[in-house]
């Protein structure tokens, strides 16, 4: 598992993903906005809003607060007037990350990004310095399970590639499947930990020195806990036990 969905898996169990609910119901709902008025209100015909609205679901937002978001994108109701930016940066150890953000203050997020870089070890990077290793894809977790019939209901779903991991599976699929994906596994009687459609590195990190991993996972934290900034991306790979004695 990616260093980064280890890393909210220990926070979930710490009971930090309960009280960041608030915050992510936010983030989540100007991502309907911003879909909604570039691609219209009618997840039928926009693939982008269909994908928010599953991703929100997920997160178990309601449907009232999810229908008040697209409301607002599509002019019904008044909403932000938010831009899509990706800032690249690196974090110790030569770790690559994005940062996917939806501002409508450019100047202000681009100062409070580059500020968590500074203050914690990191630097920003010019456009295209990390990003060219990159490519969104859908990615499922799968707890427990066998291969077979984790390889045998992903495939028939249309996954791309299965990889054992940790205590469970990988699966990677188009990011426009992943729901559909997640689906089929869960109708073959598997345990999903996580489905999102997501950036995935070509280019793996793995992190080895104490300092480094607190250091990371400082940067990550930092950057989640910003309002404008959605999602964070990154290479880093770190074993499940140093995971543990760093995030405490």
């Amino acid at each position: 598992m990616s260093g980064h969905s280890k890393w909210a898996t220990i926070k979930h169990k710490k009971g930090a993903a309960d009280k960041a609910r608030a915050k992510v119901f936010n983030k989540i709902a100007r991502q309907l906005e911003v879909a909604a008025r570039e691609g219209g209100p009618d997840p039928t015909s926009n693939a982008s809003l269909r994908n928010v609205i599953l991703k929100a679901k997920a997160a178990q937002m309601t449907n009232d607060a999810i229908d008040r978001a697209v409301k607002r994108g599509a002019g019904v109701n008044d909403g932000g007037n938010y831009e899509t930016i990706m800032y690249e940066g690196y974090a110790p150890g030569g770790v690559a990350m994005l940062i996917d953000v939806l501002t409508d203050n450019r100047n202000r997020t681009s100062a409070e990004v580059r500020n968590i870089f500074n203050k914690m070890g990191g630097a920003m990077a010019e456009p295209g310095a990390v990003g060219w290793q990159f490519s969104r894809k859908g990615v499922i977790y799968v707890t427990g399970g066998d291969e077979d019939t984790v390889m045998m209901a992903a495939l028939e779903a249309g996954a791309e590639d299965i990889t054992a991991d940790d205590d469970g599976f990988r699966v990677t699929t188009d990011p426009s499947g992943v729901y559909e994906v997640r689906d089929a596994l869960h109708e073959a009687g598997l345990t999903i930990a996580s489905a999102e459609s997501t950036m995935v590195s070509s280019v793996t990190i793995e992190v080895t020195d104490t300092d480094d991993a607190r250091k990371i996972l400082r940067i990550m934290d930092a950057l989640e806990d910003n309002d404008d900034v959605q999602d964070v991306y990154s290479n880093f790979d770190i074993s499940a036990e140093l995971m543990e004695a760093v995030g405490g």
